[in-house]
């Protein structure tokens, strides 16, 4: 059983120099397509294609769980591109669904076993990204979640990752 911690981790500033695109799509069954044609589009643009294959993943995980596992109307997706890193944040309201104490093996932490059909999402986007966090908004009365991570063309070349 592999453990994933959950932080409270803000998402980190954008770096000198980087460029930020924005898109904000309804919580529907269509939205990860969308969030991840949209990320696909900006990679390729902006010379990140060594990153396409696991921001196509890790952003189609993030937002479907936006989707599935709160009442967020609408699902806020940002992407941050500079020369050497990508950071994609997403945003949802209402996040009522969060790791119960059930669901954690200790303060903090979710669990993704082999024998379960959902859940090992989360681990997928630790593996893939060099960083990665979220944070829950209003404290005990939550009115928003961000969920991010940060691949790296660094991270690519030392895992072995890199086709120019």
């Amino acid at each position: 059983m592999t453990t994933v911690p959950v932080t409270a981790t803000p998402v980190p500033p954008p770096p000198q120099g980087a460029e930020t695109y924005r898109l904000a799509l309804p919580s529907t069954a269509t939205a990860p397509r969308i969030a991840r044609d949209f990320v696909t589009s900006l990679l390729g643009l902006s010379r990140h294609r060594n990153l396409v294959d696991d921001a196509r993943l890790c952003v189609t995980e993030v937002v479907t769980n936006a989707h599935r596992h709160t009442r967020t109307p609408l699902i806020r997706v940002r992407v941050t591109v500079n020369r050497k890193q990508v950071t994609v944040s997403v945003a949802d309201d209402k996040p009522w669904a969060l790791p119960t104490p059930a669901a954690r093996t200790a303060p903090g932490a979710i669990r993704a076993g082999a024998e379960q059909d959902s859940g090992r999402g989360l681990v997928l986007v630790e593996n893939l990204a060099l960083a990665w966090g979220s944070t829950v908004y209003g404290g005990s009365s939550p009115s928003h979640k961000t969920v991010w991570f940060t691949l790296s063309e660094a991270r690519n070349e030392v895992a072995g990752r890199w086709n120019p």
